[in-house]
């Protein structure tokens, strides 16, 4: 996890699963305390191979990866008359803080063995109670908020506000996660979000899904703390405000003086949430596929089963949002040519929406993503220029073009500017992000929706 986060860019990571009592005693026999709440390896434990750069000299610039105590669990309960599967995150600033938890956990029948994200009886508000009433330090995030199934607002078995689900400790719920079928501006249509943190993380499996999606904050010093009042959008004891327009400080965020003191949230990482892979309506195994409006039009029965259609977040996001926060987003463009999207009320920071560097070169090379000349393409990329978020971000595409080739370099340029088109993912079918070959059929598209509109009379 420490290569891949150095790799991908990724100062501080997630340890992941700390209930499980297994990945736990792992955790602490590789990891020491670095700072307040926050971890690294021992050194013992390091790879001095990967420490060293291309020139294999030691590379003392290089951040060494800090980790974070999180974990994820499941809660499935009834309430309401409905049953609730509800995953929310825990962080916590120490191991003393995991281990009182997990003791209290299996003091009330909850199997932490089961798995590495367990599944427990409890609701999310006695799980958030319970947390709070060992460490009020310790925090709860509820995760992939739209997702059908497990988010907290999810169609399926979630609730339709953040009161539902916690009742009075609602108020102790700073921020949300987006999950990858949704976006930012998608949440900033919950007025109970305005005052709310939006995070983003990547929910990876395997390291190199890492950083798909990440939230970056500007910190003082990396600590617990200084992340905990980001989230709880506190700085000096002041509620903190933040200011959409600053969309150039990405280019060069370490070198610009921030307006507003640290620490806060500076912007988000996203996935395309049409990427994701609940984001439209559907049956996957019917190969039926609705969006927000055909379900309007044409209802949310399948007509191949007959059973009705696993809701997406898009339609789900149009039945608790309120309409008129629809149009608070602006994009605007960087001097380096990424697309930023901006809060217009300021409420939130901007973020940018971004393909997997992996999945841009396997496209660009005609491959899929395993295959281990797309592999090679990607770790040249990462070691010349740094990671994986500076290509994306931050590296000039001429300075792309020049060491690694036009067709790549157009590729990032492509995403950059957000002239891609995706197929939206449904029902556990991520979508299909096309970057090359479709200009012909998206000019198509425009002439076929001017016809269209001369023909309605605008």
């Amino acid at each position: 996890m420490a290569e891949w986060g150095k790799k991908k860019g990724i100062d501080i990571l997630s340890t992941g699963d700390w209930t499980h009592p297994l990945w736990l005693r792992e955790i602490r026999s590789q990891l020491e305390e670095k700072g307040e709440g926050l971890y690294k390896l021992k050194s013992e434990i390091r790879n001095p191979k990967f420490e060293k750069n291309s020139n294999n000299q030691n590379s003392k610039a290089q951040k060494e990866s800090l980790f974070l105590l999180s974990t994820e669990i499941a809660s499935i309960y009834k309430q309401g008359e409905k049953v609730r599967r509800i995953h929310n995150l825990v962080f916590v600033p120490s191991f003393e803080t995991a281990e009182k938890i997990n003791k209290e956990l299996t003091g009330r029948g909850c199997n932490l063995h089961s798995d590495g994200r367990p599944i427990i009886g409890l609701t999310s508000k006695d799980l958030l109670e319970t947390i709070l009433s060992i460490d009020d330090r310790a925090m709860l995030i509820p995760c992939h908020v739209w997702t059908p199934h497990f988010g907290i607002y999810g169609s399926a078995s979630g609730f339709d506000s953040l009161d539902e689900a916690f009742g009075e400790f609602s108020k102790y719920i700073y921020g949300i996660e987006t999950g990858l079928s949704s976006d930012p501006e998608m949440n900033w249509q919950m007025l109970e979000l305005k005052n709310r943190s939006i995070l983003s993380f990547s929910d990876a499996h395997s390291p190199a899904k890492m950083g798909r999606e990440a939230t970056v904050f500007e910190l003082e010093e990396p600590s617990y703390e200084n992340i905990r009042k980001a989230i709880m959008r506190k700085t000096d004891n002041r509620i903190q405000k933040t200011d959409g327009r600053r969309t150039e400080e990405t280019d060069k965020t370490e070198n610009q003086s921030s307006v507003f003191s640290p620490p806060r949230i500076l912007y988000t990482i996203e996935f395309y949430p049409e990427e994701g892979k609940y984001h439209f309506s559907g049956h996957r195994n019917c190969r039926v596929v609705r969006g927000p409006e055909e379900i309007k039009t044409e209802g949310n029965m399948c007509p191949v089963c007959k059973r009705q259609l696993t809701e997406g977040v898009l339609y789900r996001v149009s039945q608790l949002g309120n309409s008129s926060l629809s149009t608070i987003s602006e994009e605007k463009i960087s001097p380096n040519g990424i697309k930023w999207y901006t809060d217009k009320a300021k409420n939130h920071p901007p973020y940018v929406k971004l393909v997997p560097l992996m999945e841009i070169v396997a496209e660009g090379l005609e491959a899929t993503v395993a295959s281990q000349k797309v592999r090679a393409m990607f770790d040249s990329l990462c070691e010349k220029f740094g990671s994986e978020i500076e290509v994306l971000l931050k590296t000039p595409i001429d300075s792309i073009r020049n060491k690694i080739g036009v067709k790549i370099a157009e590729g990032i340029e492509k995403v950059r500017e957000g002239t891609i088109v995706i197929d939206p993912g449904y029902d556990g079918e991520y979508g299909h992000v096309e970057i090359w070959n479709h200009d012909e059929a998206r000019i198509e598209n425009k002439q076929e929706n001017e016809k269209m509109q001369m023909g309605l009379g605008f």
